[in-house]
């Protein structure tokens, strides 16, 4: 009953079987890569979620838990809001975060972080100073007086007719 496997004989898996045959087809000669090394993961744990996110475009914030997305948010509204173009803008994306935060206060999830819906008229406040100066410091100081010529104009009529 325990005999041996006669030599030069041998056995494949259907997997191995499978794998074979669709090499001899050369199904697997235009893949992607083909012939290259697979490149090795690095050492940290979630390399695949880093690839992901960066083959993606995306940030990472994306996967941090809301309330802390909420936080950086609302400490970083006036970056955000420093480049819109008028007060309703700035209105309507401070009220647009205003309403998740109240939705957070509403029904806590994740870590407790304390955060509170932003005063919308403060924002706005200091989005027009910070307009108003930057609108301030673009335009170039008007000379006090033109520079003068030499000689005093001549009338219209000399220069027509060339006196």
């Amino acid at each position: 009953m325990t005999e041996r496997k006669p030599p030069g004989l041998t056995f494949e898996s259907w997997i191995d079987k499978q794998i074979r045959e669709a090499t001899e087809r050369g199904e697997f000669d235009q893949l992607q890569g083909a012939g290259q090394p697979i490149p090795a993961g690095p050492a940290e744990e979630n390399w695949w979620l880093l690839n992901l996110l960066k083959r993606e475009g995306l940030r990472a914030d994306a996967l941090l838990p809301e309330p802390i997305v909420l936080r950086r948010e609302s400490e970083q509204i006036q970056e955000t809001v420093r480049d819109l173009r008028s007060e309703r803008e700035v209105r309507e994306t401070v009220a647009a975060l205003n309403e998740r935060i109240v939705q957070y206060l509403r029904n806590p999830v994740g870590p407790r972080v304390p955060i509170t819906p932003l005063r919308t008229d403060d924002i706005v406040a200091t989005w027009r100073t910070d307009r108003d100066t930057a609108r301030a410091a673009r335009t170039p100081a008007t000379p006090a007086s033109a520079p003068q010529a030499d000689y005093p104009e001549r009338p219209w009529w000399r220069r027509i007719f060339g006196r």
